[in-house]
């Protein structure tokens, strides 16, 4: 199975604590306080929401890219506390080789080590890999970033390598990236249950 249905279809990934749907073009109205009152979140990004006017072509660029075909992007909604959370995506989709990146993940300050997080990757990874039986999912962090990165290793990426000098940060910068990943047998091996572990604690 492709993900070549997720351009035209609308899917609906969740859990008891988490909903992840389809990025839409009003959202910038749920993702406004996150935008306005917590820039920070976009330190170790590509692409920065920090903004109105940011924030407005954060999520043109991500409809623009689904309507190409190269990424399919969420909003965040945490059931637990009934609020927009932020944003994730799976991008660089490769059908033919069975594989994907996650990524382009952020989440509101209060919502950051609560759990969420594990929920998401656990129904996004559940998707990749047991319904459209993907082979490898790979997902990479500026090497800075030790939380993200501290974040996947504790889900169950493994650490690839690092490309050096490989992409432009939004602030300006040029930055080393972590790459990591996840292999299909590894997922049913360890990770899985491992993760479903986690969520139940949260």
């Amino acid at each position: 199975m492709s993900l070549s249905f997720l351009f035209t279809d609308e899917i609906v990934l969740e859990d008891e604590r988490v909903k992840l749907r389809s990025l839409q073009a009003d959202d910038d109205l749920n993702l406004h306080f996150f935008s306005q009152y917590e820039p920070e979140l976009w330190k170790y990004s590509i692409q920065s929401a920090a903004g109105e006017a940011n924030l407005k072509q954060y999520i043109s660029n991500a409809l623009a890219d689904r309507h190409a075909n190269h990424s399919y992007s969420f909003i965040v909604y945490d059931k637990k506390l009934h609020e927009f959370a932020g944003c994730t995506r799976f991008y660089d989709i490769q059908n033919t080789h069975a594989t994907l990146q996650l990524g382009y993940t952020w989440y509101g300050k209060k919502f950051q080590g609560t759990g969420l997080n594990q929920h998401c990757k656990y129904v996004m990874l559940a998707f990749v890999f047991d319904t459209l039986q993907f082979e490898r999912v790979e997902a990479r962090a500026d090497i800075l970033n030790e939380q993200s990165i501290a974040a996947m290793k504790k889900i169950g990426f493994i650490t690839e390598g690092v490309l050096r000098n490989n992409a432009l940060s939004a602030n300006g910068y040029r930055r080393d990236s972590m790459v990591l990943s996840i292999l299909k047998n590894e997922w049913i091996n360890r990770v899985k249950e491992k993760l479903m572990c986690m969520c139940k604690l949260t």
